[in-house]
């Protein structure tokens, strides 16, 4: 990975080299060479510059892809721990209600410090929000877009 990194930064220098370093064809002098190898390779180094961009774009796309999928491929069958709540107290505070196991445990969550507030003898149930909230959403959504479910009829 690192030669390939390495070669891919070395290909403009390369270029540069062989643009500068090139013979004059004409007996006009070093201003001919000058304008030759400015003016000549004007669409050579765009479309290097091109290709360049387009290389980094690739390997930055390739590799949020990778990352992806890496995170994807981590066991998360095997967690014990899940976040049941969590409420913002200020900008940097808040209160977190974890499940271990068959516990919940209340956590101060602050910059610096996490402290065990309180450890519930009985588990808080929280309602199912997630279920009631979405139809809602949704609902007023096609709402407020003009599309109830009156017009699909």
């Amino acid at each position: 990975m690192k030669r390939w990194l390495m070669t891919l930064a070395a290909l403009p220098l390369s270029a540069l080299a062989a643009t500068v370093g090139a013979p004059a064809t004409g007996e006009a002098g070093p201003a001919a060479t000058v304008a030759a190898a400015t003016g000549g390779s004007m669409a050579g180094q765009l479309t290097q510059l091109m290709l360049g961009l387009l290389v980094v774009l690739a390997v930055i796309v390739a590799l949020a892809w990778v990352v992806r999928r890496v995170q994807q491929a981590a066991p998360r069958g095997g967690q014990v721990i899940d976040i049941v709540s969590a409420r913002a107290l200020g900008p940097r505070d808040r209160l977190v209600l974890v499940q271990v196991g068959d516990e919940q445990i209340l956590l101060g969550v602050s910059p610096g410090r996490i402290t065990s507030l309180h450890v519930m003898k009985e588990p808080v149930r929280s309602p199912a929000r997630s279920e009631q909230v979405a139809p809602e959403f949704a609902q007023r959504l096609m709402e407020l877009l003009g599309k109830d479910q009156k017009d699909k009829k």
